[in-house]
């Protein structure tokens, strides 16, 4: 008991008594058990948040990939404590912003989004380019999580010092787009990565939101899935800065081709996204490489066009005004669902609205004096 006696005077008495000891279990101390959690009052205070954002950012300017996937994994938190942190963050990185090249690219299931990526990434890595690769996978009903896995489908690009890739559950957004997308993009410019690629889901929404954040809309199709005409979405063409055929090699070069010569005549009579820039109309293949020097030159001759005309940094600059609106349409959305008393009111109108005993535009007044 003298043992006990003494240890008891320690912090760790609890710990030697939660279990009994049976003989030479533990031959150097008994393992610690889990205790509940008790909120300390008087405690000291946690380290100025403020410190740990700068050292953070700091580690980030330097290039570091633990620093970088901590950042995101900060910014893609939905813990009030964390976002406030993460837009510090991002305040502070905002001048080490807006330097890479900023490419979206979408297309249907099996396209080849992926391979694409893969092959392109590691053509730029070869010519001395940092790629941040941003995949944006369906979320999973049941745990929120990705379910494709895009970065299996990377695996050159996945193994390469040069390449960061982030795959991103779609929870829902508008057009496949993770929310913090942007806030990501950022983070990985200011870590030193020259070109940025977003991968969208590409099933069938809206894909407005990619072009937002994007210097260049990259839209890829397949050949002979029937009549090609059916395969052009009037508002993604219009969207795209470039629409690129997959899959031109061994016998399907002949289609791949016809395909690209149908998709130049129905372009001609859309009107162009900008009056400095006609879309053209390329065919490669991701299997073998063939045309991807192609696909990138006709980015940079967009950036170079788009810079010349001054419309470049006006497209930066509007695209900045819509990310500030829609940050602010999350934050009320965000609102609506954190207060129990208004969630409950919330609740008691969309009864109402159900019933047929309010309009939608009357409840939607309502919902909106809460927030006043």
């Amino acid at each position: 008991m003298d043992c006990f006696a003494s240890l008891a005077m320690t912090a760790g008495a609890l710990d030697c008594l939660a279990e009994p000891v049976i003989g030479a279990r533990w031959p150097h101390a008994p393992p610690r058990l889990a205790r509940p959690a008790v909120v300390n009052q008087g405690m000291t205070p946690p380290k100025n948040a403020s410190i740990e954002i700068k050292a953070l950012a700091k580690d980030l300017r330097a290039g570091g990939r633990a620093a970088l996937a901590r950042a995101i994994t900060l910014i893609e938190s939905r813990r009030a404590d964390h976002q406030a942190a993460a837009r510090d963050l991002v305040q502070a990185l905002l001048p080490d912003t807006g330097k890479a090249i900023r490419v979206g690219i979408t297309g249907s299931p099996g396209v080849g989004k992926s391979t694409t990526i893969d092959v392109l990434g590691m053509f730029l890595i070869e010519r001395g380019h940092k790629v941040a690769v941003l995949a944006v996978d369906p979320s999973s009903v049941r745990t929120g999580g990705s379910i494709l896995g895009d970065k299996t489908r990377m695996a050159r690009l996945s193994a390469s010092d040069s390449a960061y890739i982030r795959p991103s559950p779609a929870s829902g957004t508008l057009g496949g787009v993770a929310a913090k997308t942007r806030e990501a993009m950022l983070l990985c410019e200011a870590a030193g990565f020259d070109v940025v690629l977003v991968e969208t889901v590409g099933i069938g929404q809206s894909e407005t939101a990619v072009c937002d954040m994007t210097d260049f809309f990259l839209a890829l199709m397949l050949p002979g899935a029937g009549d090609e005409l059916q395969g052009i979405k009037k508002g993604l063409v219009e969207l795209a800065d470039m629409i690129a055929v997959n899959k031109a090699d061994g016998d399907n070069i002949k289609r791949a081709n016809l395909a690209a010569s149908e998709y130049r005549g129905a372009l001609h009579i859309l009107n162009p996204r900008s009056e400095h820039w006609h879309p053209p109309v390329e065919t490669y293949s991701a299997l073998t490489g063939v045309g991807i020097d192609t696909l990138w030159q006709k980015i940079l001759d967009h950036r170079t066009a788009m810079n010349a005309s001054g419309e470049f940094a006006a497209r930066r600059r509007q695209q900045q005004v819509k990310w500030m609106w829609s940050m602010l349409e999350q934050r009320m959305m965000a609102r609506l669902r954190a207060d129990p008393a208004i969630r409950t009111k919330v609740k008691k109108i969309e009864t109402e609205v159900a019933d047929g005993r309010i309009t939608p535009a009357l409840a939607a007044e309502q919902i909106a004096e809460m927030l006043r």
